[in-house]
């Protein structure tokens, strides 16, 4: 099923009740990415910062339990999803094992969207721990370390507690966003969301 019918089935906020967002900080522009840089500039995200009918909840689960700056994890041996289950584990470029608190990071995580009650979560993909489709399949500093369809960690708890996930590129959800935030606005129809893009098509043989 595709991740606008996530959108569609939201609310049209207000100013007056705005949508409840959780998003990864650096989304936001906080300054919490692995190198203390905010992870890239993503502007479809960056428009949703500032605006009258959003609730910006921004969390950084790695800074969180592990500080800023820090060193690059990834997981081995699963998804997000395998952590959860004890059958992965978080590792640093290193070789630490960062799982314990990376699943630590996720609780609080999810604490912030259910004390919130968060309505949708934005989580930069790739990430071991906000990644929503996209994730490295072990260390990302060795060569050939391929990419694996997948959650991160904390992702993958918020979505078994049924907060609707999505990621900064996927545009088409975006897009379908936008509209409810925006009377009038008319999305873009050839937006596309991640993994509907050629590249992951190609990639994962989808």
């Amino acid at each position: 099923m595709p991740r606008t019918h996530l959108i569609d089935q939201l609310r049209t906020p207000t100013e007056a009740e705005p949508l409840r967002l959780l998003s990864s900080a650096c989304l936001t522009g906080t300054l919490c990415g692995w190198d203390g840089s905010s992870c890239g500039d993503f502007p479809a995200a960056k428009n949703l910062r500032r605006h009258p009918r959003v609730q910006l909840l921004p969390f950084c689960p790695e800074d969180y339990a592990f500080g800023t700056p820090r060193e690059l994890c990834d997981i081995h041996g699963g998804d997000g999803h395998d952590v959860i289950d004890g059958n992965a584990r978080v590792l640093t470029a290193s070789g630490k094992d960062w799982t314990e608190g990376m699943l630590k990071a996720a609780h609080r995580m999810l604490a912030v969207a259910q004390s919130h009650r968060a309505e949708l979560c934005i989580l930069l993909d790739i990430s071991a721990a906000c990644g929503s489709q996209v994730i490295y399949n072990g260390n990302r500093l060795e060569q050939g370390t391929p990419y694996q369809a997948g959650a991160g960690v904390c992702a993958a708890l918020l979505q078994r507690h049924g907060f609707p996930v999505i990621s900064q590129r996927d545009y088409a959800s975006l897009e379908r966003l936008y509209a409810k935030l925006n009377p009038g606005y008319q999305p873009d129809p050839q937006a596309l969301d991640h993994d509907q893009i050629e590249w992951y098509r190609n990639y994962f043989q989808t």
